[in-house]
C-alpha cells in the first residue's frame, strides 16, 4: 500500500511539474511570419482567424486554409465577418470536415500534399500551439510548420495562477497534449521487425 501512495505522489509530482514547465514555455508570436508556401488557421476564436486573414491579405502565402468551419457557414459570411479582400475570394479554402486538432492536421495534411506546399504558417491559441505543432509535424513530416500562435481573448495566460479561467484552460490543454503525445510517441504501432531470415539490403559504401 505504501509503494502505491508512493507511486501516485510521484506521478502526481511529475504531472504538476510539466504543467508549470508547459504553461511557462508558451510560444510567442514571432516578429515576422516569414515566407510560407501556405497559411493553415484553426477556428476556435475569433482572434486566431482575424490573425490569419490579416496575415494572408498582406501577402503572405499563397493560399489560406481555414480548418474546422460549421457546415453552415459560408465563404461571404466569413469575408465579412473576417474583413477579407480580394486575396480571400481567390485564395481562401475553408475546411469542414474537421471536429477537433486531430482532425485539423488530417484535413490540413491532404490540402498541402493537394497544392503541393512545403512549409506552412500554422494560427492557432497559445495554449493550443503545442499540441497542434505535435498533431501536425506527425502528419506532416516533411513540411516545415512555422508557429504563429495568437493571444487568446478574455484570458491571461502571462500570470495564469491568477487568473481562474485561464488556469482551467491550461490544465485541460496540458492533459490533452499529454494524450497527443502519448498516442503520437507511445501508443502509435511500431514497424514489424524484418522477417527472420532476411538480409538487410547493402548499402554503398558500407
Amino acid at each position: 500500500m505504501k509503494v502505491f501512495f508512493t507511486t501516485i505522489a510521484v506521478v502526481l509530482a511529475l504531472y504538476c511539474v510539466g504543467f508549470v514547465v508547459f504553461a511557462a514555455s508558451l510560444p510567442e508570436a514571432p516578429s515576422t511570419p516569414g515566407r510560407p508556401d501556405a497559411i493553415v488557421a484553426l477556428t476556435g476564436g475569433g482572434a486566431r482567424l482575424d490573425t490569419a486573414v490579416a496575415l494572408f491579405e498582406r501577402g503572405v502565402g499563397k493560399r489560406l486554409l481555414i480548418s474546422g468551419v460549421a457546415m453552415q457557414t459560408t465563404k461571404p459570411e466569413l469575408k465579412s465577418l473576417l474583413h477579407g479582400g480580394p486575396r480571400f475570394d481567390c485564395c481562401a479554402d475553408l475546411g469542414f470536415e474537421a471536429a477537433d486538432t486531430h482532425g485539423n492536421a488530417e484535413e490540413a495534411a491532404e490540402w498541402v500534399q493537394r497544392h503541393h506546399y512545403r512549409s506552412i504558417a500554422l494560427v492557432t491559441a497559445t495554449y493550443h500551439m503545442p499540441r497542434s505543432l505535435e498533431e501536425f509535424s506527425s502528419r506532416m513530416p516533411g513540411v516545415r510548420i512555422r508557429p504563429y500562435p495568437v493571444e487568446p481573448e478574455g484570458i491571461d495566460l502571462h500570470e495564469w495562477w491568477r487568473d481562474p479561467r485561464a488556469l482551467r484552460v491550461l490544465q485541460a490543454e496540458y492533459t490533452k497534449y499529454l494524450a497527443s503525445v502519448a498516442i503520437a510517441h507511445v501508443l502509435a504501432p511500431k514497424p514489424a521487425p524484418a522477417a527472420r531470415g532476411s538480409r538487410e539490403p547493402k548499402i554503398a559504401g558500407g
